[in-house]
């Protein structure tokens, strides 16, 4: 089973390690789900694909009235984690009969720019990410002015109220900082650096963060371009070659991991590299030792759930969590659980969560 820090269901975190109140309760939900295939998707999605597929009629199972939703994300050039988001997204829009419209823009001004294209277009939803809440933040007030409903998924888990929408999924990441922390500290870790691949980014910074907080050792946060990957790799090596007490390396999402391998043999050094975030490359290096874990927030849940909630919105004026975040992490993949993950997955796996 996947080590999990909140259980299915309830109102509580099973083990809550943050070092200080927010002032709001966590959600109710870490979602349950067996291991979910990778695929690659277009950047039109759902009911459309689903028609074609069928030779016309409707598509789903459900009989409401086809709608459009935009899911609008801060997608960086070749970042396979989202195509696990948007494998989600897209088996949620062709249950129901939803046209799913993705885009993506790593930079802030240009995301909330797309999030007034939706606008424009006339949407019937839009599921956004939160990355940069100043920026995007305020194009989502828009929409909604708009009558356009709005939710947050992925990033943004402090600040998606203060811009009226109504649900957030995803992982809270201070939490999840500190759940590696407690990892790292029972593996007797000293000195950890955690690779951060995009500075200013509220949900990475928030890792960073929860993990320093809670380590027993000392770390360093160290900021890498992270569209220029043979820069990260000689930036990990250059550090871990200026500091050989660095025993183990944190990074933020698996193509970082795989490249911080190769810096840590550049290096010569005994470091080990740990991380947030999988894609197959990466669960065939846990499986294969050269990762000892990966900590897991469900990328393919979020992009589902978004979708779903949208739907459940228009169609039935209900909502999901209460008001308050609706988790889908953190949980951790390692040597217990990579072969099940892989073998429910056909060997290529995005993610599993499951209770202890």
């Amino acid at each position: 089973m996947i080590r999990s820090f909140a259980e299915p269901g309830s109102t509580k975190r099973a083990v809550d390690l943050r070092p200080r109140n927010r002032g709001r309760r966590a959600t109710a939900t870490l979602i349950a789900v067996c291991a979910l295939a990778l695929a690659a998707c277009s950047s039109t999605g759902g009911a459309q694909q689903e028609a074609a597929a069928a030779g016309g009629g409707g598509a789903g199972g459900v009989d409401t009235p086809p709608m459009t939703v935009a899911m609008i994300t801060h997608q960086a050039p070749g970042d396979t984690f989202w195509d696990q988001v948007r494998t989600g997204a897209e088996a949620n829009a062709r249950k129901n009969n939803v046209e799913l419209n993705y885009s993506n823009d790593p930079d802030a001004g240009n995301q909330a720019n797309l999030v007034q294209n939706a606008i424009d277009q006339g949407v019937d939803g839009i599921a956004v990410t939160l990355a940069y809440p100043d920026a995007v933040g305020p194009a989502a007030q828009r929409a909604l002015e708009a009558g356009i409903p709005v939710v947050a998924f992925n990033s943004g888990l402090d600040n998606w109220r203060d811009y009226g929408i109504s649900m957030y999924f995803g992982q809270d990441e201070n939490l999840a900082g500190a759940a590696a922390a407690e990892r790292l500290n029972e593996e007797g870790a000293q000195n950890v650096i955690c690779v951060n691949q995009e500075q200013g980014q509220v949900a990475l910074e928030a890792r960073c963060a929860g993990m320093s907080e809670n380590l027993n050792g000392t770390s360093e946060q160290l900021y890498v371009q992270g569209t220029d990957m043979p820069t990260v790799r000689s930036t990990i090596a250059a550090k871990l070659q200026e500091d050989p007490s660095i025993d183990r390396v944190l990074t933020l999402g698996a193509p970082f991991a795989l490249t911080a391998l190769q810096a840590v043999a550049d290096a010569g050094s005994d470091a080990q590299v740990v991380t947030f975030d999988l894609n197959p490359d990466l669960l065939n290096a846990i499986q294969a030792g050269d990762i000892p874990w990966a900590v897991d927030q469900q990328p393919y849940v979020q992009g589902y759930l978004a979708v779903d909630s949208l739907w459940l919105l228009v169609n039935e004026g209900r909502t999901i969590g209460g008001g308050e975040n609706v988790l889908t992490g953190p949980a951790f993949i390692d040597e217990s659980n990579i072969d099940a993950v892989l073998e429910a997955s056909g060997g290529g796996a995005s993610e599993a969560a499951a209770s202890e």
